[in-house]
């Protein structure tokens, strides 16, 4: 399934499933009505949503927000993937490099991001997330799956020079906008193998990263294992898993965004996010 998190006109926010151009809205007498909620039962009512056919909204008449409105926690981690890891001359870590982002960078999967006034080195990371679906710790590599609610498409937006004054990476990750995410929780019978999906970011139409999720050096799982053996997983976490190489600090010169450039990032299974870049209002 597709699960979504949408608007109609500017109303209130509501969950439903993807079905072809169409949004099916889930019964609120029936179902949560947010994603978190629905997540934490998911295993016990997923044959009831995926049989669910309630009345629909073309999909041209919904805005699809954020699948988890506001995550309680949202973690990534650098240096994990082999080409990325080449371009950028550092060595491969002995350990994964999580850091987090702050909860107000969150941002919808066609939300537009935010140039800052403090910085002209805004970059792109186009990057695998996953949602945590149970609460959990001390999870084995083994286990890890079943923790996994499905997966996203998100863009680990970077201010370079903010990134690079402090080795937690938390101030240049961590902007306002710049953790689009989206355009739906995609589960695990729609995607089989997180660990062979294209993954292509465009910026004005020109193809930047073309790379597979094979690549990655620590995979889903092995993330999951050594972050839930420090603290407890949430539903509802997000997860982002690395950029492949191609960024713009990658280049000579470097190819940095500026306002009015439009960043697409397309994961195989998982679906499309599309940003327009603006000045900081």
């Amino acid at each position: 399934m597709r699960l979504v998190t949408f608007t109609e006109k500017s109303g209130a926010p509501k969950v439903g499933k993807l079905v072809g151009k169409e949004v099916v809205e889930f019964d609120k007498a029936v179902f949560p009505n947010d994603m978190v909620s629905l997540l934490e039962i998911y295993d016990n009512i997923k044959k009831d949503l995926e049989r669910f056919n309630g009345p629909s909204v073309p999909l041209e008449r919904t805005e699809l927000i954020q699948p988890v409105i506001r995550p309680q926690k949202i973690l990534a981690i650098g240096l994990n993937y082999k080409d990325h890891i080449q371009e950028t001359g550092f060595e491969k870590p002995e350990f994964p490099l999580f850091f987090n982002k702050q909860l107000t960078s969150v941002n919808g999967p066609f939300g537009d991001i935010h140039l800052p006034r403090v910085s002209d080195k805004l970059d792109y990371e186009g990057e695998l997330g996953f949602i945590i679906g149970k609460k959990c710790r001390h999870v084995s590599k083994e286990d890890a799956k079943k923790v996994i609610a499905g997966f996203v498409t998100c863009n680990d937006v970077s201010v370079r020079d903010w990134q690079m004054r402090s080795p937690t990476f938390t101030l240049g990750k961590s902007f306002d906008t710049h953790s689009p995410f989206g355009p739906h929780v995609t589960t695990f019978d729609e995607v089989k193998d997180p660990h062979n999906l294209s993954i292509k970011t465009w910026v004005n139409g020109e193809l930047r990263q073309d790379s597979n999720t094979s690549n990655l050096v620590y995979d889903c799982y092995d993330q999951i294992e050594t972050l839930s053996t420090a603290f407890t997983l949430e539903p509802g976490d997000l997860i982002m898993t690395g950029t492949p190489g191609g960024v713009g600090i990658g280049f000579e010169p470097k190819r940095y965004l500026k306002a009015g450039d439009v960043v697409k990032i397309e994961i195989e299974k998982v679906g499309i996010i599309q940003n327009k870049v603006v000045n900081e209002p």
